[in-house]
């Protein structure tokens, strides 16, 4: 009996498609879609109540790929290098994140470790005048306009994180990030990217 009703449904299905009226076939299809649809819907509603759970749990991992693209980690070494050579920022984020980790064991005080933003014309007076404000300013000059942003001194097994507001960067002009622990920042220099 199967047979012949699963005979029957399929010759049906095969003259609706052979037919010449669009708009009959159309009817056809839809009958049978919605009698899949009702026929899967016992298996839905047995389905566990933790379900709507895991669907309402998609709201919280957006926000948080969101956060991700307005966030970034650096490390930093002994060996006086960061682990990037390039920070994206999107100009969709109105802050962007970033946390330095300094992944050595020296202390501070023999092999600390900032990150700054300036633009590229402004790194090497940033640095010049941050040697002489001292470690106790991290290295950069109080109240420095060319300062975008800039991190605190972190020593071996320290991390710090800085809110970068991308507000304050200009179309036209090149970004750098670096390290102002005196002579530090020849080997401690990277570029800001801004992207779409």
């Amino acid at each position: 009996m199967k047979v012949y009703l699963a005979m029957i449904s399929a010759a049906a299905l095969g003259l609706a498609a052979c037919s010449q009226e669009a708009p009959k076939s159309a009817e056809t299809a839809a009958p049978a879609t919605e009698a899949s649809a009702a026929a899967s819907a016992p298996v839905a509603e047995t389905a566990p109540a933790s379900a709507p759970a895991a669907a309402s749990s998609a709201v919280p991992a957006t926000a948080a790929a969101s956060d991700a693209a307005c966030s970034t980690v650096v490390e930093a070494t002994d060996a006086m290098k960061y682990n990037v050579s390039e920070i994206n920022i999107s100009k969709a984020c109105p802050k962007f994140s970033i946390t330095l980790k300094h992944v050595g064991t020296i202390p501070k005080a023999a092999m600390g470790h900032n990150l700054v933003i300036a633009k590229t014309e402004d790194v090497d007076g940033v640095v010049q005048e941050g040697a002489g404000a001292g470690a106790d300013n991290n290295f950069i000059k109080a109240d420095d306009t060319r300062v975008i942003a800039h991190s605190n001194l972190v020593g071996g097994g320290e991390e710090t994180t800085i809110t970068v507001d991308t507000g304050k960067f200009s179309a036209g002009n090149q970004y750098e990030f670096f390290c102002t622990f005196p002579g530090h920042v020849s080997m401690m220099r990277g570029k800001v990217n801004l992207t779409d």
